[in-house]
């Protein structure tokens, strides 16, 4: 299978792993990158330019192909310039940047021999990322996981009119973690897509097996949007907790009003103790097609196989 971006990575498969905070570390994302697709480690949840360092390198010695390393940059996020020096400092083949302005970063980077992508969710940002020398645009929709966009546009529509609004491959994101989801991104002119939730719910993910098992048991119907009024959606799981802080939002709370429910340390409670109902856990709303949880391996595998069925039935009605 090959497109813009499996030419542009050097990878087999135009299926990329999200970068997600204390989720995305060397063993989810060698096993991505083993099975065809590109993985990523998010440089910002680390505590240090060491651990980072220590992480590329476990990377590199899982695996031969290429591999990111995300910044997730913006309000209430870790300083990234001491990353992002130790990142160009061993030669990473590729960066993604999400959640803030990325013009320091590709700057930085330029002339550097490494590929950026750069996570949007409106044409504008789109254009600007292009206009700043980024290689390739992920474009995220409303039902993704995460931080997404402010304008509550859909994948289906989102996709191709970023398609349309650049030069530079798109990759799809939001809503995606099967085959069918695959050849949609594919149909709507996008190169490639990006999972994040979906691979959450994979063996190599460190995620505690109680917050895989509300991945797999959860509806699409389990999700709410937290951070509107700090102007950095994001989509969680429903519970307790995220309700609180749609009640603080709507009586006006700040940030550091919120600070306490959705902090790092929170985050952390839920995703590695698996007290996912006293603390919040991003999930996308692909969580309704989501039943089990396979290898890395396993998963790029039925993707791949699924996207053949799809396009025989195709070929088989004369499209």
């Amino acid at each position: 299978m090959e497109t813009r971006i499996t030419q542009l990575f050097g990878i087999r498969y135009p299926i990329i792993q999200g970068g997600m905070a204390h989720l995305a570390f060397s063993g989810l994302a060698s096993a991505v990158s083993n099975a065809g697709g590109l993985g990523q480690i998010t440089a910002t949840s680390m505590e240090s330019p060491e651990q980072l360092k220590i992480e590329i390198e476990k990377v590199r010695k899982l695996t031969k192909y290429p591999f990111a390393v995300n910044f997730a940059v913006g309000m209430g996020r870790r300083p990234y310039q001491d990353l992002l020096d130790l990142a160009i400092s061993e030669e990473v083949p590729i960066i993604s940047i999400t959640g803030g302005n990325p013009e320091p970063l590709i700057t930085k980077v330029k002339n550097k021999n490494i590929k950026t992508m750069v996570l949007t969710s409106t044409v504008r940002q789109a254009q600007k990322a292009e206009s700043l020398g980024a290689d390739a645009i992920i474009a995220v929709g409303f039902e993704g996981g995460g931080h997404i966009g402010l304008d509550d546009t859909s994948t289906m529509v989102l996709i191709p009119k970023i398609v349309d609004s650049v030069r530079i491959p798109v990759i799809a994101a939001g809503g995606l973690g099967d085959s069918r989801g695959l050849m949609a991104a594919l149909s709507l002119g996008a190169e490639g897509i990006e999972m994040g939730t979906r691979f959450i719910a994979t063996k190599e993910c460190v995620a505690h097996p109680k917050y895989k098992d509300a991945l797999v048991k959860l509806t699409e119907k389990d999700t709410v949007i937290i951070k509107r009024s700090l102007k950095q959606p994001g989509r969680a799981l429903r519970n307790r907790i995220t309700e609180k802080i749609l009640e603080l939002e709507q009586v006006g709370a700040t940030y550091d009003d919120l600070r306490a429910y959705i902090n790092g340390s929170a985050n952390k409670k839920a995703i590695y103790e698996g007290n996912y109902e006293d603390a919040y856990s991003w999930a996308g709303q692909v969580i309704g097609l989501i039943d089990d949880v396979p290898s890395c391996q396993e998963l790029i595998d039925r993707i791949i196989d699924g996207a053949i069925e799809i396009k025989n039935r195709f070929d088989s009605i004369g499209i």
